[in-house]
């Protein structure tokens, strides 16, 4: 069970496995370095974006970012469509459904609650699935460094500008 800030991402015990050829594809699962992830990294690494990767969530140290972009402050996430729910090719197993539906309502949960977090914390945060073609999930990161970057220049403009920490004392 894990709490933060009062949520709860509370999923019982498997209930145990009913195929071994089940039970070993799920355990033989890259949690890490999957094939969309690192088509994407390395699409962007082609572009001359440069990033780190498996960056732990500031505050939620059980919790990392795929890729991320530190300077920015963009967290990105290449979210499997059946562990996180993709409504358009997510699958509910048959068998312990009642326990997976408890377990992927949870990551979907725990996603939310990190995307709050990251927000809250100034990050940026792009969710993209995995059967998003690397390119296009590529130029949707570009597009949002682009965004950011955008809308926090003026800041920066402003404060190389020299304007003064302290407005002027009136005159005497």
């Amino acid at each position: 069970m894990n709490t933060h800030a009062g949520k709860t991402f509370n999923v019982p015990t498997h209930p145990g496995t009913t195929s071994d050829t089940i039970s070993e594809r799920m355990s033989k699962a890259a949690r890490k370095d999957t094939g969309p992830e690192l088509a994407v990294r390395h699409e962007l690494h082609r572009r001359g974006r440069r990033y780190r990767v498996f960056v732990r969530v500031p505050g939620r140290n059980r919790r990392t970012i795929d890729i991320a972009f530190t300077k920015a402050r963009l967290a990105v996430f290449v979210d499997g469509c059946f562990w996180h729910g993709c409504p358009e090719h997510g699958t509910m197993p048959t068998h312990n459904n009642a326990w997976w539906v408890v377990k992927l309502a949870a990551n979907q949960g725990r996603d939310r609650d990190t995307d709050e977090h990251l927000a809250n914390e100034s990050w940026g945060v792009l969710r993209i699935w995995e059967h998003v073609p690397a390119a296009e999930a590529a130029d949707l990161v570009e597009a949002e460094l682009d965004r950011l970057a955008a809308e926090r220049a003026p800041s920066r403009a402003r404060s190389r500008a020299g304007a003064p920490a302290d407005p002027p004392s009136p005159p005497d």
